[in-house]
This record gives C-alpha cells, structure tokens and sequence, in this order.
C-alpha cells in the first residue's frame, strides 16, 4: 500500500481533461461512500464497507500498514473482539436476488437470506454460515459468538403424481384449533472463537451477553402443538458451560439486564393474561446467582408504588447502576380499558382538543406511542423490599450521577410550562436536586430556559440561563448557586445568532475527573473552569484560536468516557474560519498548549469520521475536498502533535476510481460587499473545463450559511429535491452558494440582500451570461426563491422546493411530522419574525411572497408533496394557484406520499431529470421536455410521464 499524501490528491491531472465525460442520471447507482469504519482495539486492523448507492458492498479489512487481511463481498455490521484477533459480520445477500424476490412478491419467509462471516484476524482465515438472522459478541473478554439462525424451511409436501390412481383423497379439514398462535425461536449456536467448539439452543428468541462475556442469558419460546415445552429464560455459565433455568412457563417477558459481573439479572415478565388481553400487568423479576430461580420484586402492590402506578412494559427503563447495589425500573399510570362492547361501526372517533392541554392534540397523536411507553424512573430497594419514586410525570428528564451511583440525581420539570412551547418552541423549567435513596426532591432553580451539566458523582450542576447568557453552579455539598466563570469576559453563547430567540452557550467540552473542574468553549477556544470557584479560568488553548481564527473543539474518541483524566490526551479538531481548512491537534492535559507552525494547523482539505483504537495510540479519520470523496486512512497519534501526519497517512482506501472519468468542478471561497455592507462570503462551484473566457449560465442554490463547508464533497446522487452541484457543474452550469444573514423582521429582506448582491459579484467577474441565471432551494431556501422572484427580474428560471408563500396561513398550519404549531418558528426560530401575527400582521405580510405575486416574472417550478411533514403542502398549492391566476409560468410537481424531502429513490431520480431538463431548457435553451411544453394530464398519468421531448 503506498502513503500517499493527502494534499497531492488534490492537484488533478491536466491532461485529457478535455475528453472527459459530463456526468449522466446513469452514473449515480455505482458511486460510492464508506459506510462502516471500527478499529481494533489493539490498533493493528482496520474495517470498513464501500457501498454503492444501489447494488452490493464490498467489506474490507485491512492491517495499520494498508495490506489486506480480507474481503467480503456484501459483508456489512462488522465487529472485531476486543482481543482484536476475530472479526464477525453478517453478509447480505446479492442485490439482484433480494429485488427479483420483491418483483415476485415473495413472502418474508421465501426471501434471500443473510450470512455470516467469522475471519480470523491473524491468518486471515475465513468461515462462513448461512441463514443467519442475527449474532452478538460480548463487550469485553468477547471469547465466544452467539449466532441466531432463521427458521429452517419447511419442505413442500409431495404432490401425487399426475393420473396416479392409488393417489388417497384429501384429508378432511383438520379441526379449527383455538390455541393462541405461537411464535416459535429458532437455534442458537454458542461458538467459542479459539477452539471452534459449539453449542447449540432450540428455540430461542431473544439472546445476550453480560459486558464481562462470562453469561449467556436466553430466553426460549414455546412450541407449537407441544404443551409441554414452556417458555423459559435460561443462563448460560461461559466458563463451565452449565445453564440454568430462571424461569419457566409465562406469556410474555422482555426488558432484560444484568449487572457488569452478569451475576445479577432483571427483567419485566407477565404470566397472567392470555395474548388477546386489554389489559396487562407485568411484574419486576429478579434473579441472583445462587438462587434457584427468578422471584417477584414489584408488582402494583409493592409498597411505595404510587397509586394507580404499575411496572412500565419500557425496556430502556431497567438498569443497574455501576457497582451493582442499584437497581432501576419504570412505573407507569394504570389505563382504562379500551371500549370494545360498543360495535366499531358504531364507536365514535374524535379528537377533542382543548386549551388547556400541555401539547396539541397533533403532537400527541404523533408521540402516541412514546406516552403510552413513558416510564418514570424508581428505585428498588433491596433491604425494605419497597418502591423509591424518583421520577414523576412533572419531569422532563432525570440524570442520573455517577452512573446511578450517586449520592444525589438531577430533575428537570416543566409541568404548567409547557402550553407555551407552541409559540416558544422549548419550555422553561424548575430543576430540582433529588435523593436517589429516598426519592425526596429539593428545587434548586426555578423558571430558567437553558440547559443544565451534571459533574461525574454528582457534586456538581451547571446551567446555563439563555436570558442572562451566564453559566452558574450548584454546589450539592452546602446547596448554594454560584456564578460560573465569571472571570472569563469574552462571551461564552453564540455571538453570531441572528434569530429572534436567545443564543445557545458554545457549549461543555466534558468534565475532569473528581469533578475538579470542566471545559467550556467560547467561539475558538476552551477554557478549564474550577466549579468551586477557588481558580482563575485557564485558557488550556492558550487563545491561540482567538487569535489565529481557528476554533478547536474535542474530538470524544471514547464512547464509554465520562469524565476527562487529568493527564488525559486530548485530540482536538482545528478548524480555520478564514481558509475553511481543517485539521488535528493533540494535547495532553496539564502541558503548555502551542502550535510552533499556525500555517500548518489546517490543511485544505476536511477531516470527518476520526476513531482511535482503544487500547493504542492509532486513529483512523477520513479526509475529503469537493474534487475528491471521503476516503479512509490511519496513523499514529504522537502526544502533543500537531497532525502533521494527516498529509502522509495510510491511505488505507479511495472510492470512486470512476469519478476521473468525469468532467468534474472545483470550489473555491469567494467574497464580495453585499447590499448592507457586510463582507459576505459564499463559495463558486466551476467546472473542471472552466475557461474564463467563455459565458456560462449560473444557478444560485442557498439555504442559510454554507461557507464553512468549502471542502465539503458531494456525490452524483438523485436529489431529495435540493441542487445536486457535481451533477450541474459537470454539464457546464457555475454554482453559486451565498451566506445569508438576517436582521429580525426582515428575513425575505436579508435573502435579497445577499442573493441577488452576490449574484451580481459574480456576473461582474466576466464569465457568466447575465441573462442565463436561475435560482434553486428547498424549504426554506423555497421561500426565499419565492421572495426573491417577487423583487426582481435578474434570473431567467427558478426551482422552489417546499416553499411557504404566505406567512399569515402557514403561521398557524402543522408541521405534521412532528405535530408541532409552526407558530415558534416565525416567533422565534428560522422565519424569524420576531413577533406574533396579531402584534406586527404588517411584518407577516411584507415577508409573505403571496401578496407581492403580481411583481413576477421568472419561470418557476414548485415541488410541494402531500405527506409533507414539515411545511404544509397547502402552501405549494397557495403559490402555484396564486401565479396561474396571475397569467405567470408555474409548474407543480407532487409526489404522491412524499415527505418534505423526497424519500423514496424512484422519486429522487424523477426530479433529478426534470430539474435538468427545466434548467436546460431556461437557461441553455434546450428543447422543453413534454412536462414542461404542455404537462402531464391526470389521464395519462402512470401512461406518459412526460420526460420525452
């Protein structure tokens, strides 16, 4: 494998480019991404899938020095045990099988199925295992695989031989059996890595390992047409490869968790109801190493269970905390039972909203099934046998410390706060210190909007007040809020916001261990702050990203990390505000923070997907530039480096060979003054052909800000319905994408200002035909087309996807992926009105491009789809009408089903072509498709698309 440097990557071959071809809609299946990258612990190996956008991946796995140990056709969902000697995956089946199945139709039993895949790391030995529906290792001492296979196909009874005379007649019917219906386990092989020894489980369900790998907990189904097989929850002892029964015979069970050592296990678990119950109630089981088998902890009737409260069906409510002495589990009210008596012809269905409800009846029928699973967190204690109460249903949250260890927890409430969160869009809250030992609460800080940073035990909560823009700190041992960081007197919020709400804090980097401190970050650089107040705030970066224009942020290359060690070493990412470039840094706590080289703290280039082996100092990162996708590479981290070697790494993989085939584009930062005066920034997509002298049509694609991602690569895909600019740019089309900033109240305003100002800049350097511009977005970059078009005639064709058109109407309409009013985000988020529609209609109006219609001239095309979860799709229907009476050209694409991005890829291909041939058409002067010349009527709908000329 050569190291080739990063930076050569991007200098581009000269010759021959003129042969190279535009890109096509058929090149988008075979280009490619890294989908999976994991790092052994031992930093030796590396793992990584390349897929297509359509069709079968390719798994790789590789040794630090790029050799290759292994390739898996169609491997995906790898692990490598934590003594980095096996990799396990599972491996798809062949693309062209799974579609042909779906073509036919065939049954989920009757579809390919995957396989699995066991390497050895070290000779790079492979054995594989078909039919395999899923497979676990452990997360730590991983000696053995778990693998669960799919059901074993039934052979197809015999058919009697064509005029066989001695064929028997049809057996009569069988009698109608009223058992309930069994879903019956399949078998699960026990294999131990090393030595190859197996064990195999009939019928099991459900399967996992303690995070020591010492048990096996199994839970095995019944079978159907034997009663006598129960079932049953079963550990398996991995090191004398005993099992033992931990309960048998109940309907259903689920929820399951043992403790760090795998000698304690919970679970939830219900015996008395039949499948078809209304009404279920399980009970808290608990299981210790020597005991014969589960028993009841908690039912409805344990004391201290809150009235009308039984044991919550959630999964993710049961846990043990880190020494094992805790255990939790959710409660949850008692329902009524659903009506059935009444006929469902006759059984009315209304919704009945009402004022004083916390949240809309849209929200609550969208999060229906997350109420009916909330769970709020308690407490078993195990020497009074009893319920502790920890969390209520006046909570939002509670944090747990010390990883449930901790002598005091953290509440947040927002009950009698919430009605507001319809125009606000977030709640203030009252948080209230807790004692996880006997449940009592004491409130700490009443009414604040921010957010609140628990320390490691406990000791300590942080919150940060949005209104005062200050971080204070609660100090659990004398119950007193101090101000926080008060010495640092640079701001520590975002000092760029420009909505109309208050700006979020830049945010925590992480605490230090025995909460002795925590790093906070202002707009380039971090600062180690003393909670106790005792210490001077240190700049650890030493306001070299200040000073430079470099903002560093830590990179969590630990997943299980909850504080920061005091001589930990921290890898930083680097990124230059002025160059856009990136880059990484290493730092050692307690050292002197300097960089000898600031030239060399970035690279043009952006870094993304960093992972470090666990136990060495090995990282893999990708690097990528908008003429060159993401690739994969690995290399030594030296404490306290500047990552020089991020130039010289292993490139371990790059896909996309293909892609020099292709007249591709560059990108480059471009600025100018824009109507306001500010200096903006944005950034000019050219083909790789470019020549200066030549004029070429331009298309202006914006969103909000941009900018910062300069080395950003984008692939030939279909497009959810935004502008996909290799594709344009490959066919001779500049790309413009401008910054936007906004003034409250003036949001159309501002787009005007940087839009058409830039477009303008960039007409004036000579290499753009004036009259060949067109303008594309989505959501809101929709309505800003949509606005714009209403202030000027300079572009020739626009493309406005999901736009809002009236503000007044869209004001008080759903967004209905949420359920959510959108009267916050006029009020106080992106819209940014900055007042009710009542207080200042006049705003509402100016900015809504409805009333200003009349003004247009620009061809436009509107996508608006009817299961548009975002923006209602009424408005599309507002601006579309609105022009056609009007007299003005407006086309409207809806794709029956879709979401607010389209989702479906038949459908992202579609737009893609008539987004090509729209602009084509406007803007090179190519013959209009049949959609666009005379569209497509609903009789000819699934006959002519109308994509033909």
């Amino acid at each position: 494998m050569k190291f080739l440097p990063i930076i050569g990557l991007l200098v581009l071959s000269i010759p021959g480019i003129a042969q190279k071809k535009p890109l096509d809609h058929s090149v988008y299946d075979g280009w490619q991404n890294i989908a999976e990258r994991i790092v052994s612990d031992n930093g030796a190996f590396v793992a990584f899938t390349i897929v297509p956008q359509e069709g079968d991946g390719q798994l790789y796995i590789k040794r630090k020095d790029g050799s290759t140990v292994a390739e898996i056709a169609r491997g995906y969902n790898a692990n490598i045990s934590d003594n980095s000697q096996f990799l396990i995956c599972r491996i798809k089946a062949p693309f062209k099988e799974t579609r042909e199945a779906r073509i036919k139709k065939k049954r989920p039993e009757e579809m390919p199925k995957d396989s699995l895949a066991i390497v050895n790391l070290s000779t790079g030995s492979i054995q594989k295992m078909a039919g395999v529906k899923s497979f676990k290792i452990a997360d730590e001492n991983a000696s053995h695989v778990a693998i669960l296979f799919e059901k074993k196909p039934v052979a197809p009874a015999p058919k009697p031989a064509q005029g066989d005379s001695s064929a028997r007649p049809a057996a009569p019917a069988a009698p109608r059996n009223n058992a309930e219906p069994v879903e019956e386990g399949t078998d699960l092989m026990v294999m131990n890595l090393q030595s190859g020894d197996t064990m195999v489980f009939p019928l099991v369900s459900e399967y996992f390992f303690s995070k020591k790998g010492n048990v096996l907990l199994m839970e095995t189904s019944k079978k159907a047409n034997d009663n006598k097989v129960k079932s049953a929850i079963v550990k398996l002892d991995l090191t004398n490869k005993t099992t033992r029964t931990v309960l048998a015979g109940f309907n259903d069970a689920k929820a399951y968790r043992m403790d760090e050592s795998g000698g304690q296990l919970a679970f939830i678990a219900e015996r008395d109801s039949s499948a078809k119950s209304l009404q279920k109630f399980y009970k808290l089981y608990y299981h210790k190493d020597g005991a014969d088998s589960a028993t009841v902890i908690v039912d409805r009737n344990t004391a201290g269970m809150p009235a009308k409260y039984t044991v919550s069906e959630n999964a993710q409510a049961i846990s043990f905390s880190k020494s094992g002495n805790r255990l939790f589990f959710g409660t949850a009210p008692v329902l009524p039972v659903k009506d059935t008596l009444t006929p469902e012809f006759e059984r009315v269905s209304v919704d009945v909203w009402h004022y004083n409800d916390d949240y809309l009846q849209p929200v609550q029928l969208k999060n229906l099934q997350q109420e009916l699973n909330k769970a709020y967190l308690a407490r078993f204690d195990f020497e009074k046998k009893s319920v502790v109460q920890i969390g209520s249903p006046a909570f939002r949250s509670v944090m747990q410390t010390h990883e449930g260890d901790g002598a005091v927890f953290y509440g947040m409430a927002d009950e009698g706060k919430r009605i507001a969160t319809q125009w606000l869009g977030g709640a203030y809250m009252d948080i209230y210190a807790i004692d996880p030992v006997t449940g009592s609460r004491k409130i700490i800080q009443k009414n604040i909007k921010g957010n609140a940073y628990p320390s490691y035990t406990g000791k300590y909560l942080v919150m940060y007040n949005d209104l005062a823009r200050k971080y204070s700190v609660y100090s659990s041992d004398n119950q007193q809020i101090t101000a926080l960081a008060a010495d640092i007197k640079l701001p520590l919020y975002d000092v760029e916001n420009d909505v109309p709400d208050e700006p979020n804090p830049y945010g925590i980097a992480g605490w230090l261990e025995n909460d002795q401190a925590l790093l906070i970050y202002d707009q380039f650089d971090i600062w180690q702050v003393d909670p106790a107040g005792k210490k001077a705030s240190v700049n650890i970066t030493n306001g070299l990203g200040r000073k430079n224009q470099l903002v560093f942020r830590n990179i969590n290359l630990n997943r299980e990390e909850r504080f920061i060690k005091n001589d930990q070493q921290l890898l930083l990412n680097v990124f230059n505000r002025k160059n856009k470039g990136s880059g990484l840094k290493a730092h050692s706590m307690g050292s002197v923070f300097q960089i000898s080289d600031i030239a060399a703290a970035t690279l043009p280039l952006r870094i993304s997907a960093v992972t470090k082996a666990k136990d060495a100092d090995i990282i893999s990162f990708g690097t990528e530039t908008f003429e060159r996708s993401t690739n994969i590479a690995v290399s030594s981290l030296l404490a306290n480096s500047l990552m020089k070697e991020v130039q010289s790494a292993t490139i371990l993989h790059q896909p996309n060979p293909q892609q020099s085939q292709y007249n591709w584009g560059t990108a480059e930062l471009f600025t100018w003054k824009a109507y306001t005066g500010k200096v903006a920034e944005g950034i000019i997509y050219k083909p790789e052909d470019f020549d200066p002298k030549k004029k070429y049509p331009m298309i202006a694609y914006f969103y909000e800000r941009s900018s910062d991602g300069l080395y950003g690569y984008s692939a030939p895909a279909p497009t959810p319905s935004r502008l996909n600019i290799p594709f344009f740019v490959s066919r001779g089309y500049i790309v413009f994408v401008p910054d936007i900033w906004y003034k409250t109240g003036y949001p159309g305003q501002g787009a005007y200002d940087y839009i058409v100002s830039g477009t303008r800049a960039v007409v004036a350097k000579g290499y753009v035909d004036s009259t060949k511009l067109g303008l594309q977005g989505q959501s809101w970059g929709g309505y800003q087309i949509a606005h714009v078009i209403t202030r000027t005639p300079l572009y020739a064709a626009a493309w406005a996807g999901a736009p809002v058109a009236n503000m007044t109407s869209a004001y008080g309409g759903i967004r209905w992926g949420t359920g959510l009013n959108r009267q916050f985000q006029y009020e106080k988020t992106q819209s940014r009105i900055g007042a009710n529609l009542w207080e200042k209609p006049n705003l509402y109006i100016e900015n809504s491009p409805l009333f200003h219609f009349p003004k247009v001239k620009t061809p436009v095309v509107v996508m608006a789809n009817d299961a548009d979860g975002a923006v209602p799709w009424y408005q599309g229907i507002e601006m579309f009408t609105a022009l056609r009476r009007l007299g003005k050209q407006v086309w409207m694409l809806n794709y029956n089903n879709e979401d607010h991005n389209l989702v479906e890829r038949k459908n992202r291909k579609d737009i893609q072509i008539r987004e090509q041939q729209f602009f084509d058409y406007l803007l090179k002067g190519e013959k209009p498709a049949k959609w666009i010349a005379e569209g497509v009527p609903a009789i000819m709908k699934g006959r002519d698309w109308g994509l033909g000329y």
